[in-house]
């Protein structure tokens, strides 16, 4: 391994269920390997439909999928491999200088909140989808990876789960940081769902779906579940007009340029300056 090697891993948790979010992965990686001037290796692990787990040792930066399904545990075998490779990432940071970093998008993310146990994830009493305002929190307003989205920022939101009930006092215990909710809603009488942990400097999981791009929301829209899941959260006039907006350059197209990639950049320099300083 040389100095300005950066490997990353790339874990699709869909199931083999037809889906929008790797192949948006897979563009914002493969950018990033073009844009990069470091040796970026890129690997894909299939891991609950072919239980393939990449080996911790072998990378230096996960991106953990959305998927379908019910993020707590159903007898599978991936996931005590999964639950294994989030303790091996978290006890690795914790003894070694050279650090591993890890993104967790929509169903990593619930099931990362369920193994550290700092939320209660449960139904939603509906599906959500659509494109909604994502609030941060004021530990979300010094976030770097949020420096450059205003306040509400916009992202896909596409589950039938919430991370609610967050216990604090283990998040302080652990370092971890709350750092955005989903929308206000003031007519509604329910707790705001968590939409972003960073659950250590180099683990990093959103709720939301910071990889989506104009392409891939249309595309979901196909499936009759959204289109009438987005109907009846936000009504037709609304959902047309959201239709009409999709490429706005200050909603999902920001959010997707910015989230992602600034968290590619600030890992790799990481890794290669700790790369640098071993071998010197």
């Amino acid at each position: 391994m040389s100095k300005n090697d950066v490997r990353i891993a790339l874990l699709d948790m869909n199931n083999n269920h037809p889906n929008q979010g790797m192949r948006n992965i897979k563009e914002l990686s493969k950018a990033f390997q073009e844009q990069s001037a470091d040796n970026v290796s890129i690997e894909i692990f299939d891991v609950r439909y072919k239980n393939e787990m990449p080996n911790i040792a072998d990378f230096d930066i996960f991106l953990s999928s959305g998927g379908p399904g019910n993020p707590h545990r159903e007898g599978y075998e991936w996931e005590n491999k999964y639950a294994d490779f989030l303790n091996q990432i978290w006890q690795h940071n914790r003894e070694n200088e050279q650090k591993k970093y890890a993104f967790l998008i929509c169903h990593s993310f619930q099931i990362a909140v369920i193994h550290f146990r700092i939320a209660n994830v449960c139904k939603r009493k509906s599906y959500s989808f659509g494109v909604m305002p994502i609030h941060k929190s004021e530990d979300g307003e010094k976030e770097y990876l949020f420096k450059n989205l205003p306040e509400p920022f916009y992202a896909v939101d596409s589950r039938a789960y919430q991370c609610i009930e967050p216990n604090q006092e283990l998040i302080d215990k652990l370092g971890m940081k709350i750092v955005a909710l989903e929308k206000i809603r003031p007519a509604v009488r329910l707790e705001r769902a968590l939409m972003a942990v960073r659950f250590s400097d180099e683990i990093f999981g959103t709720q939301f779906h910071p990889e989506a791009d104009p392409e891939g929301f249309i595309k979901n829209l196909e499936d009759e579940k959204n289109k009438t899941a987005m109907i009846e959260t936000f009504g037709m006039e609304k959902y047309l007009e959201t239709i009409d907006r999709m490429n706005d350059e200050d909603k999902i197209i920001l959010t997707r340029n910015e989230i992602i990639p600034r968290f590619l950049k600030f890992a790799a320099r990481q890794i290669t300056k700790k790369q640098v300083a071993i071998d010197a």
